[in-house]
C-alpha cells in the first residue's frame, strides 16, 4: 500500500477531521513523510479543511 492510501484510509477510519501529528500516530508514518503526502493530496483537491489545520477527505 502507497503512503498516499494509508493516510486517506487513516483520515477516512478517524471519522472526524485530523491534523498531520495524529495521521502520524495512525499510519506509523515519519511525520515529514504525511507533510509530504498532504501537500500532495491538498494539490489534488483529495482533502478538504473544513477546521483550521484539521483535514478530512474531500
Amino acid at each position: 500500500m502507497e503512503d498516499k492510501d494509508k493516510v486517506l484510509e487513516a483520515m477516512r477510519n478517524a471519522g472526524e477531521p485530523v491534523n498531520a501529528g495524529k495521521v502520524a500516530e495512525l499510519t506509523g508514518l515519519d511525520r515529514k513523510v504525511v507533510d509530504k503526502v498532504f501537500a500532495q493530496l491538498k494539490k489534488e483537491g483529495a482533502i478538504v479543511s473544513p477546521v483550521r489545520c484539521k483535514w478530512t477527505p474531500a
